[in-house]
């Protein structure tokens, strides 16, 4: 059986790999297919952070919190961004228009860049945009970058992963958040679903294009980290952790082999349910019509950032948040999903 390593070795030895640990059983308690748990936030005080919309949660919370393992690295062991740094355009000499990075387009202000390269290394970065408090959050582990409103409070890392996905903790109440969920499982605020704030994956090449005005997060970050260095592999070729076929790190509480573990799907939810679009489908077909939880929705790609968006369907159009992900990850999350592939 393959050695296994933890997060911990990686970072600290900046290393790379394509083949580390092995996955265990899945793990017992999962409620009976097809059934949907939509907690309820247990305080007596409001959350000290926006909350958003209800999504599936296809578990228990005891299932989370006991399927919950070390990562390695403790409670802020791996630091997030608390003061960022952003620059021109012009200055990010030290990205390659491949490189991976994560765009926001808000309202009022400029666009901005985050690119993965520094969030590898952070994990969150508590941002201000468009007047208020919004984390730009990342896990490297499985492919996965969404924003939260967070009003003026901040989060960390909790050193925790749940399906290999990062645990976030808020730091004015301590309620831990798997960010693919993003509902509190354990703390004053449990059940508490984040506002989530829409982000795009793309390239650096592909984002300054379509806005040439954007500002991008500074190596500034306070702290002493090669940000050229990927402890899990490249996006830039993609090699290492990030090969579609590379195996897992930690265990995880459902599996599916119909794509690649790695492989990158679409993802959006509903009040309903959950759906996977295959990204390769969508950039062949433009777009794809979905049924999820009884709601009709229109999956659209973007040419221009190679990406997709998934809207309601009818006279609102309302867009819903959708991100990328690891198929292994989404499927750990979300059992019942339907996938259109």
């Amino acid at each position: 059986m393959p050695k296994k390593l933890d997060r911990r070795s990686l970072l600290k030895a900046g290393l790379a790999t394509g083949a580390v640990g092995s996955v265990g059983a899945g793990i017992h308690g999962m409620m009976r297919p097809g059934d949907i748990f939509v907690g309820a936030s247990h305080a007596a005080t409001p959350p000290p952070f926006p909350t958003g919309d209800t999504r599936p949660v296809q578990a228990a919370f005891d299932t989370y919190r006991d399927a919950m393992q070390s990562g390695g690295p403790g409670k802020d062991g791996i630091p997030s961004i608390d003061d960022p740094v952003f620059i021109e355009a012009h200055a990010a000499d030290s990205l390659d228009d491949g490189d991976i990075v994560f765009g926001i387009e808000p309202e009022r202000d400029r666009p901005k860049a985050y690119p993965q390269k520094i969030l590898v290394q952070h994990e969150i970065a508590n941002d201000r945009v468009d007047g208020t408090g919004l984390a730009v959050t990342y896990c490297p582990l499985t492919g996965t970058a969404i924003g939260f409103a967070r009003q003026d409070i901040t989060f960390g890392v909790s050193g925790r992963l749940l399906n290999s996905n990062l645990v976030m903790y808020d730091r004015a109440s301590d309620t831990w958040f798997p960010q693919v969920l993003s509902v509190g499982i354990k703390g004053p605020h449990t059940g508490a679903f984040l506002r989530e704030y829409p982000m795009v994956w793309t390239t650096w090449g592909r984002w300054r294009r379509k806005h040439p005005d954007t500002r991008v997060l500074s190596t500034d970050t306070g702290y002493f980290r090669n940000y050229q260095r990927d402890p899990y592999g490249s996006y830039n070729p993609v090699a290492g952790y990030y090969e579609p076929d590379s195996r897992l790190m930690f265990p995880v509480l459902n599996r599916d082999n119909r794509f690649p573990a790695k492989h990158m799907v679409l993802g959006a939810r509903t009040s309903g349910g959950a759906a996977a679009f295959s990204l390769d489908r969508l950039s062949k077909d433009g777009r794809i019509e979905a049924e999820v939880g009884g709601e009709r929705l229109v999956a659209r790609y973007e040419a221009d950032l190679d990406t997709g968006y998934v809207h309601r369907k009818g006279a609102s159009g309302e867009r819903i948040t959708a991100f990328q992900a690891m198929w292994f990850a989404w499927y750990a999350f979300y059992p019942e999903t339907a996938v259109y592939a």
